[in-house]
């Protein structure tokens, strides 16, 4: 028996181990360079997605996704922020008059505009 064989139909190639042939598999070992919601994503992948965390991982797209969907998230949360606080009218002028309720309003507004992206980007 070959030692080492190709398969030309998938692309991989195996290594004769016993009586067996084992894949070619190498993990990639770049440091992961993601963000908050890169590691949210991936923990909800892990637990609930298990087939396509496993799918991104071996075809190596795993980083890739998840600097993605914080990319996306990020801007998606800043979006919402700038909006909300136009719609409640949260500015310099409350900031300067009132300072306490100004920071009551923005970590309200902050936590509203993540929960709705979590729950449309992340948890998808």
């Amino acid at each position: 028996m070959k030692k080492h064989i190709y398969d030309e139909s998938n692309g991989l190639s195996y290594t004769l181990h016993g009586d067996y042939y084992l894949p070619d598999l190498a993990m990639n070992e770049e440091e992961p360079t993601y963000g908050k919601y890169g590691m949210l994503r991936k923990q909800f992948l892990k637990m609930h997605r298990p087939a396509r965390y496993q799918y991104l991982l071996m075809t190596g797209e795993l980083t890739a996704h998840l600097n993605r969907v914080d990319q996306e998230t990020r801007e998606q949360v800043e979006t919402l922020v700038k909006q909300m606080v136009g719609k409640q009218g949260v500015d310099e002028n409350l900031k300067r008059q009132d300072q306490m309720r100004w920071v009551r309003l923005m970590n309200n507004i902050k936590v509203s505009a993540e929960e709705i992206v979590l729950k449309e980007i992340i948890y998808v």
